[in-house]
């Protein structure tokens, strides 16, 4: 169960990109005090665990409703994740807006911390490695997430603008290598004997 939760937490790591994520939060945070901080990471992670676990859950229910094969889904999520990964690298720059007091649910909450990739992921995750495995890895990587964001200036000091953008290229690289195998794995469920 170990070996099922650290593999289904790689993936969900790179999909998360905290690391990423910071020079944003520095930016939407500028100017707020050290209690007002920790409840938007707080608000953020909150929201984050609930969007990502309640999909995780209610996504095969789903699936089932719409007909939908995991097949169908690892090549749409893999084309996702993809063109996410893909203007990440191109675009870096995202969308960036003032502080309010839902900052913490959205942009944070969702989609920078549980947005598109994650949801794919994890849902993609629970087929490969199990439910239980997933669901720890996801709390755990939000958790990791908050941790991150919690230290944000200390880490930002260390890493600079620069170094926080160079880290969130290389996470956008894996996560296009990580949609590429989705989708190969997605084809060969349509061509593999039956």
């Amino acid at each position: 169960m170990l070996r099922n939760v650290l593999l289904s937490f790689i993936p969900v790591f790179v999909a998360v990109d905290a690391i990423g994520v910071l020079p944003i939060l520095s930016s939407l945070t500028a100017g707020l005090d050290a209690k007002q901080k920790n409840r938007i990471i707080l608000q953020s992670m909150l929201t984050a665990a609930c969007l990502a676990v309640g999909f995780i859950f209610l996504g095969k229910a789903v699936f089932r409703l719409l007909g939908i094969t995991l097949g169908d889904f690892m090549i749409a999520g893999g084309a996702i994740l993809f063109c996410l990964a893909i203007i990440d690298i191109v675009n870096p720059v995202k969308r960036r807006r003032m502080p309010a007091d839902d900052l913490g649910v959205v942009p944070l909450g969702t989609p920078l911390i549980a947005g598109p990739a994650v949801l794919t992921t994890s849902m993609l995750a629970v087929s490969e490695y199990g439910l239980v495995p997933t669901v720890i890895s996801v709390l755990a990587n939000i958790l990791l997430a908050g941790l991150i964001f919690r230290f944000s200036l200390m880490l930002i000091g260390i890493l600079g603008e620069a170094g926080a953008k160079a880290m969130s290229k290389v996470a956008s690289l894996l996560l296009a290598a990580i949609a590429v195998m989705l989708i190969r794995k997605g084809l060969t469920s349509f061509v593999a004997p039956a």
